[in-house]
């Protein structure tokens, strides 16, 4: 009896019952499954107790809130008039305090004041670090005095001159360098002047005249005065001077407007 033909044998195939598929592991309906374990669930619900736990010390608790409130710098002015003006408030959080704002509020209602550090001293305390600026400069009007500091910034108006600051004689109210630079501008070149000068020169330095931008002459005491002419090169011209000083000790006048060619003349 003859067998089934390869055309039957191929369709017994095809009609026979389909191989199920082995199910992919790790997933159910589509998804991949993440296995978590018990450790990591308690570690991850241990964080957020933690970082709830920090945030409400922060803001919530009475342990981290401001009580005290110091300040360190001060030598004209006094502490109490730095902590008005800073207006610190007490009570609340101490990682709420704008120290930004504090900063600004002191600087704004004390211009003698040049830096303010506000730092938080933890658990209970702000401390504001001042530095007050140095006057290099004096300018007398109607009885009182401005202060000028090395910067050029006016900011202070006292009726008693402060010991060993030079006084400045601002006299370019004819000059074109007025016009031309303005008035800042000259005093600027004074400060620069006064500033640069070496203890030798600036103990006995007495006044400072500015005629124009290129004409300072400075006082300095004991009948002796020195044409500066300009404020730069003023290393050099601090050195010519004190060279010229110690030659001719009894000459009345000198010369560093060029301090490759310094002068020294009267007696």
């Amino acid at each position: 009896m003859a067998g089934p033909t390869t055309r039957e044998r191929g369709t017994k195939a095809k009609s026979g019952p389909a191989t199920p598929r082995a199910p992919r592991k790790g997933r159910a309906g589509g998804r991949l499954r993440i296995p978590v374990s018990r450790p990591v669930v308690l570690l991850l619900a241990l964080s957020i107790l933690l970082a709830g736990g920090a945030v409400w010390a922060l803001y919530g608790s009475n342990w981290l809130r401001v009580e005290q409130v110091k300040t360190t710098g001060t030598q004209v002015l006094t502490p109490g008039e730095v902590l008005a003006a800073a207006a610190v408030p007490t009570g609340v959080p101490m990682i709420s305090v704008d120290t930004g704002a504090i900063e600004d509020r002191v600087r704004e209602q004390l211009p003698r004041i040049d830096t303010i550090d506000v730092v938080r001293s933890w658990p209970h305390g702000i401390g504001l670090k001042v530095t007050e600026r140095k006057p290099v400069l004096l300018i007398e009007k109607d009885a009182k005095f401005t202060e000028v500091d090395r910067h050029g910034v006016r900011f202070a108006t006292v009726t008693k001159a402060p010991k060993g600051v030079p006084l400045l004689e601002l006299a370019a109210q004819r000059s074109p360098s007025l016009r031309r630079f303005g008035e800042q501008r000259l005093l600027e070149g004074a400060v620069r002047v006064t500033s640069e000068l070496p203890a030798a020169l600036a103990r006995n330095l007495a006044t400072v005249k500015v005629t124009s931008f290129d004409s300072i002459t400075l006082d300095l005491g004991h009948g002796r005065t020195a044409f500066w002419g300009s404020g730069e090169d003023n290393a050099a011209k601090s050195r010519a001077l004190l060279a010229l000083m110690k030659a001719a000790p009894e000459a009345g006048h000198f010369d560093v407007s060029a301090p490759t060619a310094p002068a020294a003349s009267g007696s």
